[in-house]
This record gives C-alpha cells, structure tokens and sequence, in this order.
C-alpha cells in the first residue's frame, strides 16, 4: 500500500472490523488469565517496536468499550550507547499523548559493568526487566505489561525444548517475590502477523530498538522454521500454546469481566 492511515482515526472511533478483531483478540487474553481488574495500575515496558505501540494502542482502545477503568504509564528504556533520535522520541510523545497515555523515558546503560564485558540476549532482557522492577517497585505499581505476542511464545518454547530440553515458556502471567508484582502479556494469544497488519495499515510511530544481535539470534533464525511449520497446520501456533495447559491467573477478589 501506498500512504498509511492516520491511527488517529482509530481512535475516533473509525475502527474496521480486522482491528476490532485484533483489540478483542488482546481482550481475550486478559479476560482468559484474569490480567487486568478494575482500577488496576499498569506500567508497561516500551521498546518502540512494532509490538509494544500495538499493546499500548489496544489497551487505550479497549477502554472505550469496557465498564471498568485502569491506569497505564507507559515506559521506554533509551540505551545511552544506542539513544533514539530526537525526532523519534517526539513522534512517540505525541502517539501516546494522543491515546492518553502518560509516557517517560528512562536513559539507561546498554551494558553494565555488572556485565563484565558479557552480552547477550538473555542479560539484555534481564537488563530490562530489572530497570522495570526497579520503576514499579519506587513507583507502586503491582503489574507491567508487556508486548510479548503468540509468535513469541512459541519459539521461546522450541528454544527451550531444542537447546535445554524442556518444554518451557514465557508464561501469560509471571508473579514475583510471592505475588508482589506480575508480569502480564495482553497479546500473548495475538499472532505476529496481525500485528504487523496493524503497522502496514496506519501509521504507528514504529522505530527500530536497537539490538547487535537481532539478525543472527536464534529466535530470529527460528522464525522461518516456524513459519513452514505453519504451512502445514495454521493452527500449529496455538497447537504450541494450548500444550503448555496454562492455569495460572493473576489474584483478585474483583471478578467484573473486562
């Protein structure tokens, strides 16, 4: 397609039927595994990717419909050794503005000397996932949101099962420190490609995060193996997910649907 629709339009309300799909798609995940309850607070991590702009967006749009309300803080890590442009970051303000959402970055070290000169994916998502804990924890929050989506799991389980044999993921919903603080993925039953429609479509301020190993990491060359999977049973994402039996849902004594 030539120009990209102005995602302002969805948010007036001039939303086609494949984006609601997609909105109860997320919805479906959270109702599923009881992630968001009424007056909830969610901090959620931001990367600038394709997937965390869509969970930000699904989660404004929902709210339009639903009868219960939350509050979400939106919060990006900005690499010193890698920063964001300045005109990146300005788009970013403005689409999270518009969808009413409070929006901070935080300037952190890519590499640590807690490193010791090591890198790789798993202390990089460490990394994150520390700074997030140490916002939540300062700030009160009891729940991040992340932008984790089906393609994820699934080749986080074939990682799993073909190099450290077990059959493990990255779950719906992760408690810590005994239920003090969850993890929650919205999308986590969303499929990639409805994402990347969703960015085809309008235009999302998406940027590139940053990252040395993007290309040659395993998930990334696990993706095209997945792919021809598929090609042979459309439903062999969710064939992956529904064999994890996931049980486990956040606490609440707040049972409102949502």
């Amino acid at each position: 397609m030539n120009e990209k629709i102005d995602y302002k339009t969805l948010i007036d309300g001039k939303m086609p039927p494949w984006v609601r799909r997609f909105v109860k798609k997320v919805g479906k995940g959270i109702n599923d595994f009881d992630m968001i309850q009424n007056n909830d607070r969610i901090l959620m991590g931001i990367s600038g990717g394709k997937d965390s702009l869509a969970l930000a967006l699904a989660l404004s749009l929902r709210t339009k419909w639903l009868p219960i309300q939350y509050d979400m803080k939106a919060v990006m890590i900005n690499w010193i050794e890698h920063p964001i442009p300045e005109k990146n970051i300005e788009k970013l303000k403005q689409y999270f503005s518009d969808l009413n959402i409070e929006f901070v970055i935080k300037n952190e070290q890519m590499f640590p000397t807690s490193f010791k000169d090591d890198f790789n994916c798993y202390l990089c998502s460490r990394n994150k996932r520390r700074i997030l804990f140490e916002i939540a924890d300062s700030e009160n929050y009891k729940t991040i949101a992340m932008g984790h989506h089906l393609d994820d799991l699934v080749e986080t389980s074939m990682m799993n099962l073909y190099f450290r044999a077990n059959f493990s993921t990255m779950l719906p919903v992760q408690n810590f420190f005994d239920e003090k603080l969850f993890i929650i993925r919205p999308m986590i039953e969303v499929k990639e490609q409805a994402i990347q429609r969703l960015v085809d479509f309008y235009d999302l301020p998406v940027i590139k995060p940053v990252c040395p190993y993007d290309q040659t990491n395993i998930r990334s060359r696990l993706k095209p193996i997945i792919k021809e999977i598929n090609t042979l049973d459309k439903n062999s994402r969710e064939h992956v997910f529904n064999a994890h039996n996931f049980t486990y849902k956040k606490p609440t004594s707040d049972k409102t649907q949502n």
